[in-house]
């Protein structure tokens, strides 16, 4: 193979804001090979001074000196939300491609004009939205499309997040930087879920401010938010799906769930990068084979035995048979820092592949980032009429 070869091909990698986050993501893309840690900028924390010299990267004083690196082919953007624009377009006007964390930018408007600029000059504008390459996320997906315990009716996810690390000043209350829950946070489970059941639309939101008694109401910070969205339509069947965040917990209680509920059983997943999973059901020896095949290792109890005059079983006004009701703990040996870290590899290496091929099948694209954006946005708008 000649040394020049696309797959060959070293691709420089700038970053942008390297702090804690930001070190512990460019570790997992440093392993897809064929990559350099080139220059750092905008960050002047111990983190990134360290890093600069544990990679042989260059420490530059300005963002127009790193977008304007000639070996940065791929600028990873790790800065607060209301940076994203103007820092990505810096980037993709220098004809850099660009890796943001979430969310894309601050409001749709500003997510378009980003991904059009992208397009126009044939560069990635890609948002860290890394939950799509969880092999749970593809397992459960497989049961939905294969319709393993009947049509999909309701679901919830439920984030009691901890609050510790954030002082009264930090940046993630402040929305005129973080943009609110729903666009800092919640843009992950939006595009989880529509990955899972297709476009949604938020019907309904609300959002709860912390009472302080110093503060005036316009002063409070804002800590819990919901939002009920709705999937499918009426040949498909519409279903609801209510995503809360609560910022309201001591670190040690930081957790997370997320509930779907189906014709003949419900999944439980754990953690916010899914894990962990409960799934409860009643299945005929047929969708018993096909759910072990599917979660292979899991732990299956058998609640009850299913016979002579229990059957059928009726549900929605349908009749259907089933030999047992069974209980499957899947995941519980699988460590979650050990998976986020392979998930950020996993989105890293498709984004490299599509810049060596460029058409490539991609499981994130720009769509991702901006599709979640506007929901994100609906949902925080309604939340404050």
């Amino acid at each position: 193979m000649e040394a020049n070869a696309p797959n060959e091909r070293e691709i420089g990698i700038g970053v942008i804001g390297m702090g804690g986050f930001g070190l512990f993501a460019v570790q997992q893309f440093l392993q897809t090979p064929h990559t350099k840690l080139v220059a750092i900028a905008g960050s002047k924390r111990e983190e990134a001074i360290r890093t600069a010299k544990r990679f042989g990267a260059d420490q530059l004083g300005s963002l127009e000196e790193l977008v304007n690196h000639p070996d940065v082919d791929l600028v990873y953007i790790a800065t607060p939300p209301f940076l994203h624009y103007e820092q990505a377009m810096l980037a993709l006007n220098a004809g850099k491609h660009v890796i943001c964390e979430k969310p894309l930018a601050m409001n749709p408007e500003e997510g378009a004009e980003m991904l059009a600029l992208a397009k126009e000059k044939g560069l990635l504008m890609v948002t860290n939205l890394m939950q799509r390459y969880n092999p749970m996320f593809a397992r459960i997906k497989h049961l939905i499309d294969k319709n393993l315990l009947g049509d999909f009716l309701h679901g919830y996810f439920e984030n009691y997040a901890g609050d510790e690390g954030l002082s009264p000043e930090h940046w993630f209350w402040d929305r005129s930087k973080s943009g609110g829950i729903f666009i800092e946070h919640g843009v992950h489970f939006f595009d989880m879920f529509d990955g899972w059941f297709g476009n949604g639309t938020v019907k309904a939101a609300q959002v709860i401010k912390r009472p302080t008694s110093n503060a005036r109401a316009s002063d409070r910070i804002e800590d819990q938010v919901q939002a009920v969205v709705e999937y499918g339509d009426d040949e498909t069947g519409r279903k609801l799906v209510n995503f809360y965040h609560g910022f309201t917990q001591t670190g040690r209680m930081d957790r997370q769930e997320m509930r779907l509920v189906f014709e003949r059983g419900d999944i439980t997943l754990f953690e916010w990068v899914p894990t962990r999973m409960v799934l409860r059901c009643v299945a005929d020896e047929e969708t018993t084979r096909s759910l072990m095949d599917l979660f292979p290792g899991a732990q299956l109890d058998v609640t009850a035995n299913i016979g002579g005059k229990d059957l059928p079983l009726r549900g929605r006004h349908k009749e259907f048979n089933a030999y047992q009701q069974l209980e499957l703990r899947f995941g519980f040996g699988q460590e979650k820092q050990h998976l986020y870290s392979e998930l950020l590899r996993l989105m890293f290496r498709d984004q490299v592949s599509a810049i060596h091929y460029p058409g490539t099948h991609r499981l994130i694209t720009e769509d991702n980032g901006l599709h979640s954006l506007q929901t994100a946005t609906v949902a925080d708008r309604l939340a404050r009429r």
